[in-house]
C-alpha cells in the first residue's frame, strides 16, 4: 500500500494539484495499459475544468418512437425492459439519484443525436457531491452548467433533448465508451487534454508512478531553464 495517500480524497487532491492526464497516461503505457484514453473529441465545457472520481457507468439507448405498452397479454408483457421503456428518460432519474459523493456519471451507448447531460442534472449532482459528468454525446444548458462550475465533459453542446430520443436502461454496470471498457469503481481523470480511465487494479501503481514523474519533471524543467541540454537532462533524469 502506498504511503503517498490514505484515501480517495487525498489521492484526488494530489491529482488536481500536481498531475495531469498525460502523466498518468504515460505511466499506464509503461504498465502495458495502452488503450485507456477516451476518444479525443470528449472535451470539457471550459478549459480549466478537471474531473476525477470513481466511475458510475450509465448505459443509454436510442428510441425512435414512444411505444404504448397497454396490452398486458402481449408477448412483451413479461419483458423487464418494458417497465424501463414506459418511463420518461428510462431510469435516468434513478441513476442520477444513486450517484455517491466523489463519483462521476459516465454515460455511453447512444448515438450522438441529443444531449445526455444538462443543467438540472448538474444541480442534482452537485447536491449529492458528485465529482463530474462524462458523456459520449452532447451536453446542453451550457451557460447554467458553466455558472454552476460543474465539471462536464462531452462531444460538445447541442440543445436537442434526450426525452423522446433516448433512455437510460441500466447503471452501475460495465460499459464501453469509445472502445474503452469502463467498470464501476474505475477512476475517471479528465482535463483539457483528454479523459483517461484508470482500472481499479492498476490505480495504485499508475498514480504513484505519475506523482514520481511529475515531481521529477520539475527537476528537469529547472535544469533546462538553467541551460542544461535535453540530451544531458534525459541522461541524468531519464524523463522528458
Amino acid at each position: 500500500m502506498t504511503t503517498l495517500w490514505k484515501n480517495d480524497s487525498e489521492l484526488f487532491s494530489i491529482a488536481r494539484t500536481e498531475l495531469f492526464t498525460a502523466l498518468v497516461g504515460d505511466v499506464l503505457d509503461k504498465m502495458g495499459y495502452l488503450h485507456q484514453f477516451l476518444p479525443p473529441h470528449i472535451k470539457p465545457l471550459r478549459n480549466d475544468m478537471v474531473v476525477i472520481g470513481r466511475a458510475m457507468p450509465v448505459l443509454e439507448a436510442d428510441v425512435f418512437a414512444e411505444r404504448r405498452f397497454e396490452d398486458s397479454q402481449s408477448a412483451m408483457a413479461d419483458n423487464p425492459i418494458v417497465d424501463v421503456m414506459r418511463k420518461p428518460f428510462g431510469i435516468m432519474f434513478e441513476a442520477l439519484d444513486q450517484l455517491q459523493p466523489g463519483e462521476v456519471y459516465i454515460c455511453s451507448g447512444s448515438s450522438p443525436r441529443y444531449a445526455l447531460w444538462g443543467g438540472l442534472m448538474s444541480t442534482r449532482a452537485i447536491a449529492i457531491g458528485a465529482a463530474g459528468a462524462v458523456v459520449d454525446g452532447f451536453s446542453r444548458d451550457t451557460n447554467e452548467i458553466l455558472r454552476l462550475g460543474f465539471p462536464t465533459f462531452s462531444q460538445g453542446t447541442y440543445a436537442q433533448d434526450q426525452g423522446p430520443r433516448g433512455k437510460v436502461i441500466d447503471y452501475r454496470v460495465p460499459i464501453e465508451f469509445g472502445g474503452i471498457t469502463v467498470r464501476p469503481g474505475d477512476i475517471v481523470f479528465g482535463d483539457l487534454d483528454g479523459v483517461i480511465i484508470v482500472p481499479k487494479e492498476a490505480e495504485e501503481d499508475a498514480f504513484a508512478g505519475a506523482i514520481e514523474k511529475a515531481r521529477g519533471e520539475k527537476q528537469v524543467k529547472q535544469a533546462l531553464e538553467q541551460g542544461m541540454s535535453t540530451v544531458d537532462a534525459f541522461a541524468k533524469y531519464g524523463i522528458m
